[in-house]
């Protein structure tokens, strides 16, 4: 059976979704819990190397792959009955609960913290922006993590309904 560029899309699209909530689910429960462990300085200098380290072409692939491929996918399936609202669904949650969580919630805080120097910051200072940074960014993190998992999940029911009824 041959693929269309139609189905390509369908199942890139979901992949990336799956990998970008995958990313974000992995980061909840490995690196969040590590970082609450650790030093107020060398919590923040790890996040500021790892806000920088994140930007890279795999990631963007990912984050931005997803955002696309799922708004591209869903017009192609615009006359596809019962796929078309999963995939529209699956889109609106990913916009919304990560894609826009992560652009106007997590990157400016990113910026933020980016701005710093750090080590111009006595003690009192480096603690109460962890403490502000950190409760913020993690609840952001959550949010986004939920919605790109309930986004691939509904991608993923959308596709298997589809393939139900061939």
């Amino acid at each position: 059976m041959e693929l269309s560029i139609k189905s390509l899309t369908l199942l890139s699209a979901i992949l990336l979704t799956g990998l970008s909530a995958g990313l974000f689910y992995a980061w909840q429960v490995s690196v969040i819990p590590g970082t609450r462990k650790v030093l107020d300085m060398v919590y923040l200098e790890s996040m500021q190397s790892i806000n920088r380290a994140i930007l890279n072409p795999w990631f963007f692939l990912s984050f931005f792959g997803s955002a696309i491929l799922l708004i591209i996918s869903t017009i192609q399936h615009y006359n596809s009955g019962s796929l078309f609202w999963f995939l529209l669904f699956s889109t609106i949650t990913y916009l919304l609960g990560t894609f826009a969580v992560t652009a106007f919630g997590n990157v400016p805080l990113n910026d933020t913290l980016e701005a710093l120097n750090l080590s111009a910051l006595s003690e009192t200072k480096i603690l109460e922006f962890r403490k502000h940074y950190e409760v913020k960014w993690n609840r952001l993190h959550l949010i986004r993590t939920l919605f790109a998992v309930l986004s691939f999940l509904i991608a993923l029911v959308g596709l298997f309904t589809q393939i139900k009824t061939l």
